[in-house]
């Protein structure tokens, strides 16, 4: 896979967002937290509603390390890290309490008067058995999750990016023929389902400039529901330029009814890794940083947005070092932040 899981704890408490902010519900299993006599979270504001709508999570694993090397008189990781800190980041939604988490988020995001960034990836045989696999057990499951994480939205605002890397794996033989017509139909009903909520919008992952072409992926596309969706997502948790990406979603659009997209730049301000084995080279690849901070206004009527949907900081998976996937990694997590121009 190119991309990340998480360790997303579910708030499963958090039925209001005064109770996910003040009670120290995490975004992740790991990372310091306040229990035991661990750093809260860092006093964290949110960015300009104009230009960067989205909601940034007080609570997160960048905001806590933060709190951590404040503490500890580390001033200077500490300003590294604010630079992630002080950015939205998708929260990405596990298999365990989809309702509650949801709901949990996008109160939250709501009582702060922004949008939340969601993620969901959750397909079943998910990641082709590689560092990130897992999801549902069978496609009824996830259609009882998807339909928790609907019911967990609401009518509050949130955008959401739809399983990273699924349809990918379909073009590129990765996933069992066998499991290709359920897929389609799952990721079909995903988007017809999160759009019966109002102020839902939705973005079909299709993958990067380095990772298949726009003439193979356009009709996979079209068959997983892109008609229905807001647009798709591209470069998600991954390294291409944002000219790349750029240039690669307007190639894909035009085949595609000209619908807009959205480019994570997190980890893309160096471009990708092209040393060691080409096999790997999008798992904790060295040398990369952080790339353009997330906003709306892109200067493209069809880039809606620069989003930071994997979270900078955490593992791809257990290479080059790196804990398991999703596990927060500090000292990548400064080593993007070091190299961001």
């Amino acid at each position: 896979m190119y991309g990340s899981s998480t360790g997303l704890k579910a708030c499963a408490a958090a039925g209001a967002a005064a109770v996910l902010l003040l009670s120290g519900c995490s975004s992740s299993d790991d990372g310091p937290s306040d229990d035991g006599g661990k750093d809260a979270p860092a006093a964290i504001d949110q960015q300009p509603k104009g230009s960067d709508p989205y909601w940034v999570n007080p609570d997160g694993n960048a905001a806590r390390q933060l709190a951590s090397y404040t503490k500890d008189g580390e001033k200077k990781n500490a300003e590294l890290i604010r630079k992630i800190a002080e950015q939205p980041v998708g929260e990405w939604i596990t298999p365990e309490n989809p309702r509650e988490a949801a709901k949990g988020f996008t109160e939250a995001a709501e009582q702060a008067d922004r949008d939340a960034l969601l993620v969901l990836y959750n397909i079943p045989h998910r990641d082709c058995g590689q560092f990130s696999k897992g999801g549902a057990a069978d496609g009824d499951a996830y259609r009882a999750w998807l339909d928790g994480v609907a019911k967990g939205i609401g009518d509050r605002r949130a955008t959401v990016i739809l399983e990273p890397d699924a349809l990918l794996h379909l073009v590129d033989g990765c996933t069992p023929q066998e499991f290709h017509e359920e897929r389609y139909d799952l990721l079909k009903g995903a988007v017809e389902r999160l759009k019966q909520q109002p102020a839902t919008t939705v973005y079909v992952d299709a993958g990067n400039a380095g990772w298949q072409s726009p003439d193979a992926l356009f009709e996979p596309l079209q068959r997983a529901g892109i008609a229905a969706a807001d647009g798709f997502a591209v470069n998600v948790s991954n390294f291409q330029t944002t000219a790349a990406s750029t240039e690669f979603g307007k190639q894909l659009s035009a085949k595609v009814g000209g619908k807009p997209f959205v480019i994570d730049t997190s980890r893309n301000g160096n471009g990708p890794y092209d040393g060691g084995d080409p096999a790997e080279n999008w798992c904790n690849p060295p040398g990369r940083a952080l790339g353009e901070q997330p906003t709306t206004e892109t200067g493209d009527e069809l880039v809606d947005a620069y989003l930071w949907v994997k979270r900078p900081g955490e593992s791809d998976g257990d290479c080059k070092g790196g804990p398991k996937a999703g596990d927060w990694w500090p000292e990548y997590a400064l080593g993007l932040a070091r190299a961001t121009k």
